[in-house]
């Protein structure tokens, strides 16, 4: 008997545990660029600031995030999390988590591999 409930005990467990995972994947949205700070990584309800770089648009929250994009080149870059490339922020399938955090993808192939994998870093 106790090696039943033992048992069962662990499926329990394990069951809440990859739920979690899978709700905290299924909250990973694509969100539109213009609606994400790319200096803070945030998405908001409204759209952001337009910033406009060698021919790119960026957008920030604010007058010192729009400085920020224009003045510094590590702010317009992030990390593909499953390709590991270098992408700018201007070009970048952005997804949005539950919090409002956003992940960068060099495209929607990598975001549908991240999703998949249920990966949540």
């Amino acid at each position: 008997m106790k090696v039943l409930m033992h048992f069962f005990g662990i499926v329990l467990v394990t069951s809440f545990f990859f739920n979690g995972l899978a709700i905290a994947q299924s909250d990973l949205q694509i969100v539109e660029n213009k609606k994400v700070c790319m200096v803070t990584n945030m998405v908001f309800p409204r759209d952001q600031i337009l910033v406009k770089h060698e021919g790119k648009t960026y957008y920030g929250c604010c007058e010192n995030c729009k400085k920020t994009l224009s003045e510094d080149a590590n702010s317009r870059v992030a990390i593909d999390p499953i390709s590991k490339k270098t992408i700018d922020k201007a070009t970048a399938v952005i997804a949005a988590r539950a919090d409002g955090s956003v992940i960068y993808f060099e495209n929607r192939i990598t975001f549908d591999k991240y999703k998949k994998l249920g990966l949540n870093f």
